[in-house]
């Protein structure tokens, strides 16, 4: 089975180091190039590849924002961040945004290459320090702070209206404010509301607690 991929990164250099190496792999096929995010959406309209390789940092929509938009937009397209970032900053958002692969361009290439057919086949391939960051978010979010506790954090989701409910588990699957109000047909405001109440209620800090806790309580499934 040949796995289609499209590039999205804003240096010339990178697109083509990539491209040399995926003509080496019988398998993998370049079906297209794009230098920005909003290139990247457009491009999979078109060539609907099955994995984009994302950089995080390029000009006009940024590599988050254009998963985001993938998400919502294409949903059976896999994303690979592909960046020279591992910090919670980038990372937790890429995640959060759908990207079902976070990996560093320093990566040697057959490393890539096995990432790329894992995510296909529906697995999630991460750099270990952006894992360890998901395990640190998870465990401050959902055990005990005492050091023989272990017990999990009380479900809220009883105090949510069902509209929030909705909210929350597009939140869940990646999608941005503006995919939710297009999803739900309101407003992006009203969307934005229903976040804070949802992160009130739960007494969480941002939407990456918020998609935590819906997957960690099955909220993140529709009923």
């Amino acid at each position: 089975m040949t796995i289609r991929i499209l590039i999205a990164d804003d240096h010339k250099i990178v697109r083509r180091g990539l491209q040399l190496f995926l003509a080496s792999q019988k398998d993998l096929l370049l079906v297209g190039e794009a230098s920005t995010g909003q290139e990247a959406v457009e491009l999979t309209a078109r060539l609907a590849p099955d994995i984009v390789l994302m950089d995080i940092h390029m000009p006009g929509m940024n590599g988050i924002e254009a998963t985001q938009e993938l998400a919502s937009s294409h949903p059976g397209v896999k994303v690979i961040v592909l960046t020279s970032f591992t910090d919670q900053d980038h990372a937790l958002p890429a995640i959060r945004a759908g990207a079902k692969g976070y990996l560093l361009k320093d990566l040697e290439p057959e490393e890539l290459a096995q990432a790329v057919r894992r995510v296909h086949e529906g697995k999630v391939e991460l750099h270990p320090d952006v894992a360890s960051q998901l395990m640190s978010q998870y465990v401050t979010l959902y055990q005990g702070s005492g050091p023989a506790s272990g017990t999990e954090k009380p479900a809220g989701d009883e105090a949510l209206t069902r509209r929030e409910l909705e909210v929350l588990r597009l939140i869940a699957s990646g999608m941005s404010n503006r995919a939710i109000a297009e999803a739900l047909v309101i407003t992006e405001k009203t969307v934005k509301t229903h976040v804070t109440h949802i992160l009130g209620k739960l007494d969480l800090e941002d939407r990456t607690q918020a998609a935590l806790y819906a997957v960690r309580h099955g909220l993140d499934k529709k009923t």
